[in-house]
């Protein structure tokens, strides 16, 4: 096991179409992708297409949605280990002008113990948060051995304080901010004062609020992608956990800062394609946002 990621499970259909249609009415959309989906599942996937395949925890049922989730797994390497649920989850998510309207059917009814998985050679845990007990179980385990801890914040959940206790790098969204009560820059203070090394606040067209150790806060802007190529805005946070992780893997002793960059090149690639699946990066793909792409305080 390289790493290990954890995190609810999705089929993602997504879809184009200029409106929503209500009552009886119909509309036929422009485009649509079916993909995997999940905040820690989404990071896994990009983790294995840039080259490093986690091992991932995640919510799976007996029903052939879950069979087309491993299939799409296996496609990448990824071995998956079952927090078992009754039904699978489904998100149907309309991107719109930079924006994107979900519906979720979300069964987290975790019938049966975490599984104990052996973390022989494990670098790195990255968590989100959604199957809770799991999160903090391995959180635990690793502080104790010494392997890096990670979480997206895309929310405050039931047990995120504790959790932070345990965690080594937390990027967190705006609406975890304000779930606190808290401004971006009061967040981070906050995040250290938990212990975290490393914190973000990550702000979509202004880029990355982050601090290292006691070092100053910082921001990292974002690449100007042009509107006209921003397609599906879906999952770019969710690549950019998972592009960060697999830039510390990739190299442990590199700078944080440069982590960094490598997924903000991740997720201004992912912006510009439909679905999860059709979004993810190559190594190839980062060199050319980087090059195409400046920053945009450049």
């Amino acid at each position: 096991m390289k790493a290990l990621f954890i995190g609810q499970s999705y089929i993602d259909v997504t879809f184009l179409s200029e409106t929503m249609p209500e009552g009886d009415e119909k509309a036929i959309a422009q485009d649509y992708a079916v993909s995997f989906g999940g905040n820690a599942v989404t990071a896994a996937f990009v983790c294995a297409k840039l080259g490093v395949s986690p091992d991932l925890l995640c919510s799976m049922a007996d029903d052939w949605l879950s069979r087309m989730f491993r299939d799409m797994a296996a496609k990448y390497s990824i071995p998956i280990h079952s927090c078992k649920v009754k039904e699978s989850s489904l998100s149907f998510i309309m991107p719109k002008d930079g924006k994107r309207a979900i519906v979720r059917c979300r069964d987290n009814d975790f019938l049966h113990p975490v599984p104990e998985l052996n973390l022989a050679g494990c670098q790195a845990l990255h968590v989100d948060g959604h199957i809770p007990h799991a999160a903090l179980h391995y959180a635990k385990l690793c502080r104790k051995h010494g392997i890096l801890t990670s979480l997206d914040g895309g929310a405050v959940r039931e047990n995120t304080e504790e959790l932070l206790d345990y965690i080594d790098v937390a990027i967190v969204s705006e609406l975890f901010c304000e779930q606190l009560g808290k401004s971006p820059e009061d967040t981070l203070e906050y995040l250290r004062a938990k212990g975290v090394k490393v914190g973000g606040v990550t702000q979509g067209e202004k880029g990355l609020l982050w601090y290292e150790d006691k070092c100053p806060i910082k921001r990292q802007a974002a690449l100007k992608v042009p509107k006209e190529r921003v397609i599906d805005t879906n999952g770019a946070g969710d690549t950019f956990h998972g592009a960060y992780v697999y830039a510390y893997l990739a190299d442990p002793k590199g700078s944080w800062e440069d982590h960094f960059k490598t997924a903000r090149a991740a997720s201004a690639h992912a912006i510009q394609f439909l679905g999860n699946e059709a979004s993810l990066p190559t190594v190839l793909d980062l060199d050319n946002v980087q090059k195409n792409f400046p920053a945009s305080d450049a």
